[in-house]
């Protein structure tokens, strides 16, 4: 592998960088002293921002629980009506038809950028546990990645995995501005993980992707504000001139998974107008956070995760209004995911997930979307083949859906349906197994034939939240009470330790995930993102260096 170098980076005076996690194999090449400084610089110039940036957003949750609703901003009315465009789409990103995401592991990079998609989304957040191991080694794999030098054995089978001729646009989501590395201190504060995760990949990566014609494509998560999205053109602003690359040479898509921020999207797209790669469909997160906006209101109380499809008038108007603002800005509007697996042991069940994953497919090409999420590389073709039957060039930028924007009791709509006691089992079972998995270093889990990642702890947390929270009634017609939750969750785990066994389940960290989630399920109020709560039972600290 190639010496990684980059021109200094404009410091603006010494900062005390204290890196506080463990050796992994990589930490010298991937924590040098110059990428530290660069993460560094990042941090003391923007963490107060970040912090600002957090307050508001608990300030405005109070405001949400009070019962003033979201809106849309009369103070930026002009850039809503009037009209403007993004930068021109680079030529790589112009058809981005089937995208693939998963997390930041060897295998998974190498089989994500030569699975035949156009876009490989590395993830740093909901699909990556972040252990530091696994952020050290993740941001290897990508180096080597960028630079075509990986190659991955299997230790059971011997098997060589390389990458193929065709290969995917690499894009990397940083984690959300809500979290922290507390393995690195900067002057003695951790450093916003957001931070962390870039500065890193666009230390090592920026300027060698630049010179090869290339560019650092970036999935930016978990946004509420447009004033967020302008401290991340602030840093793309900052960090380009860093590494002295052309301005705009980044390109970001944000992922509109927050109901605050369906309410800004084009606000959103004004700050990022330079660097947009246009806004996604981050559907699960979405429903996780339209239960958090009105989780005080007792009106709002949802129905089985499985009744909150895409066609529930709330999910309806927040698509349509995805397209249609991208499209009007001249910019990519890429629709949800897919999380069905193939299922070899079972082809009649896995028959009826791929029927369900073209009848998605084609619910987003007809919507206007330019794009899709597939969660596994054996969807890429179906997804492809809906895409190729329904839009003839390599979007569909210029389709634009009748109508106008979406009023905000549409995208407020309570959703209807049933609350099962099946589903409630299910939420249980699906979350601890998940959630001990994460505290093992694993962040994507097949389950039950999806492939689930944190959102889907996020949901059925907080659905059970909100059930217990305002006394709902599930199809039994009896209340869903913190007892009742606990005896359903106790059966759970002793359903978990039979199948395993003892020896097995004491090895394991359940016990760990059963308390995790009960406490997610059932503090008074509603806890803003369980990942956060288990961050600190994998955060692995050294002693403070005595420099």
């Amino acid at each position: 592998m190639e010496a990684r170098t980059a021109p200094p980076h404009p410091a603006r005076k010494s900062a005390r960088i204290d890196v506080r996690g463990p050796r992994t194999p990589s930490s010298t090449l991937v924590l040098t002293s110059e990428a530290l400084g660069f993460v560094a610089e990042l941090a003391r110039r923007y963490t107060p921002r970040v912090q600002e940036l957090l307050a508001r957003r608990r300030e405005r949750q109070a405001e949400f629980d009070g019962g003033r609703f979201p809106d849309y901003l009369p103070e930026t009315v002009g850039i809503r009506t009037s009209e403007w465009t993004v930068a021109p789409i680079p030529a790589e990103l112009l058809d981005r038809r089937v995208e693939i995401t998963g997390p930041v592991d060897r295998k998974m990079v190498i089989n994500g950028l030569s699975s035949g998609a156009n876009v490989f989304m590395a993830d740093f957040e909901d699909a990556t546990s972040p252990t530091w191991h696994n952020l050290v080694e993740g941001q290897q794999n990508l180096v080597d990645a960028v630079r075509g030098d990986i190659r991955y054995v299997q230790p059971e089978t011997g098997k060589i995995y390389t990458l193929g001729p065709s290969r995917a646009v690499l894009f990397v989501r940083p984690r959300g501005w809500h979290l922290w590395e507390k393995h690195v201190l900067v002057d003695g504060q951790p450093v916003p993980a957001a931070l962390f995760d870039f500065g890193l990949y666009f230390w090592h990566n920026a300027a060698h992707l630049a010179s090869s014609g290339r560019r650092p494509c970036f999935y930016l998560p978990k946004m509420e504000s447009h004033r967020e999205a302008r401290l991340w053109a602030d840093v793309f602003a900052f960090a380009e001139d860093a590494v002295r690359i052309p301005v705009g040479t980044v390109r970001a898509t944000v992922l509109i998974e927050t109901l605050p921020a369906a309410f800004e999207m084009d606000e959103i797209l004004w700050e990022l107008r330079a660097y947009s790669a246009g806004l996604n469909c981050g559907r699960w997160d979405y429903i996780f956070s339209y239960i958090k906006t009105f989780s005080e209101h007792p009106a709002f109380v949802v129905p089985d995760r499985g009744a909150i499809g895409m066609t529930q008038p709330f999910l309806a108007a927040y698509t349509r209004a995805v397209v249609a603002i991208c499209h009007r800005r001249g910019v990519h509007a890429m629709g949800g995911m897919a999380a069905q697996i193939p299922l070899r042991e079972d082809p009649e069940a896995s028959a009826r997930a791929i029927a369900k994953v073209r009848e998605d497919k084609l619910r987003e090409v007809t919507l206007g979307h330019d794009g899709t999420w597939v969660a596994h590389p054996a969807l890429v073709p179906i997804a492809r083949e809906v895409f190729d039957a329904h839009m003839v060039g390599p979007n569909q930028i210029g389709v634009r859906p009748p109508g106008g924007p979406p009023r905000a009791f549409e995208l407020c709509a309570p959703p209807q349906g049933p609350r099962t006691t099946a589903t409630l089992r299910h939420d249980i079972d699906v979350s601890v197994r998940y959630l001990e998995a994460w505290l093992r270093g694993i962040g994507s889990v097949a389950l039950y034939g999806l492939m689930e990642d944190a959102a889907t702890v996020e949901i059925a947390r907080s659905q059970i939240w909100q059930w217990i929270r305002h006394g709902a009634r599930l199809d039994d017609n009896g209340e869903l009470t913190v007892s009742r939750f606990e005896r359903v969750l106790d059966e759970a785990m002793n359903q978990l330790r039979a199948g395993l066994g003892a020896e097995a389940y004491e090895r394991g960290r359940w016990a760990e995930a059963r308390t995790l989630f009960h406490r997610a399920c059932t503090a008074r109020r509603l806890p803003p993102f369980v990942t956060s709560l288990a961050y600190e039972r994998i955060v692995t600290l050294l002693p403070p260096s005595m420099e």
